[in-house]
């Protein structure tokens, strides 16, 4: 049998039959997700394993265990074929000015009425040549919180940030000022604080849970907000979900003033006041510069939405625009 170099053996097919036959688990079940049958898929493995002269499976189990040399080319094979679209996607921006995929990463505290209302009016902008409405360019929104918004940016999985909590950490990215999110510090008005005298102290606070919005960064220091040191944390997943909790007395929390509005006007919820006065925190929009050096524009599908994104009333929609929110 002849062997192809190895530098030939690593094309991007056996690097994607390498991340289904891990993501499932065996090879059987790669093989019917791939539309192959599972002795073709199992001679292609082998003559990967000929040509690079390792093991990368290890075949003393039914399921489709990795060796440690099968697990280094599964993540570095994941890292290429990420480099390649990205290759592909500068390819389509160069040659038509849309970009393939724009990613957004959104602060969970942002208003989710005011982004859909800009995903609506992106998907309406005529575009000639294309045979469907709207762009050709594929949006991928993702929800972060706190740090992990700007890890997601600065990490290069997302080409927009709208509501960081902070300026720009790096020289690589561009930040605007969005305005200030005005925090409501709040309770159910069956929790204890509910019946405390106000203003509250720290001491008073610390007596009981707080609720929080768990950070998403993962490389990147996390943020805890508010928290007072030794005091119990409920931590949550998403804001919705600390809503729900603050309403059901779970403990306290800050959430932004116009997602509880009309839970404090329908006295589900009672807004306290703190010595620490009323929060504001100024939030940001960032972006990515183009280009090895920063000098060349960005695409068109991201310029659409720095253009709206400039907009005092569209900023301030994402800031306050919480109404009508199904939670």
């Amino acid at each position: 049998m002849i062997t192809p170099p190895k530098n030939r053996s690593l094309t991007p097919e056996a690097l994607a039959m390498m991340d289904t036959i891990a993501r499932s688990g065996s090879f059987a079940a790669a093989a019917r997700e791939m539309g192959k049958v599972p002795s073709a898929l199992t001679y292609s493995v082998r003559q990967l394993e000929d040509a690079l002269d390792v093991l990368l499976f290890d075949r003393s189990s039914r399921q489709a265990h990795l060796t440690a040399a099968g697990q280094e080319l599964l993540i570095e094979g994941r890292r290429l074929l990420m480099e390649m679209d990205s290759v592909a996607n500068r390819v389509r921006r160069i040659a038509t000015g849309w970009e393939s995929e724009l990613t957004i990463a959104v602060d969970d505290a942002m208003a989710r009425r005011a982004l859909f209302d800009l995903v609506e009016a992106f998907y309406q902008i005529p575009c000639e040549g294309e045979t469907r409405n709207g762009p050709p360019t594929r949006l991928k929104l993702r929800t972060e919180v706190l740090s992990g918004t700007w890890e997601a940016l600065i990490s290069g999985q997302a080409d927009l940030a709208i509501g960081t909590s902070a300026q720009a950490p790096t020289g690589s990215v561009h930040s605007e000022l969005m305005g200030n999110l005005e925090m409501v510090f709040c309770v159910a008005p069956h929790h204890p604080l509910a019946q405390a005298s106000q203003p509250l102290d720290t001491a008073a606070i610390a007596q009981h849970r707080i609720i929080t919005v768990a950070d998403t960064a993962r490389s990147l220091t996390p943020i805890t907000v508010g928290v007072v040191p030794g005091q119990d944390v409920l931590t949550m997943p998403s804001m919705a979900a600390k809503l729900e909790a603050l309403l059901r007395g779970l403990g306290c929390g800050n959430l932004p003033a116009s997602m509880v509005r009309r839970h404090l006007e329908a006295g589900r919820l009672v807004q306290l006041t703190t010595l620490r006065g009323v929060h504001s925190f100024p939030s940001h929009y960032a972006w990515r510069n183009s280009g090895s050096n920063g000098a060349q524009p960005p695409g068109r599908a991201l310029s659409w939405w720095l253009q709206q994104l400039a907009s005092p009333t569209t900023r301030r929609a994402l800031l306050e625009q919480h109404e009508g929110l199904i939670l």
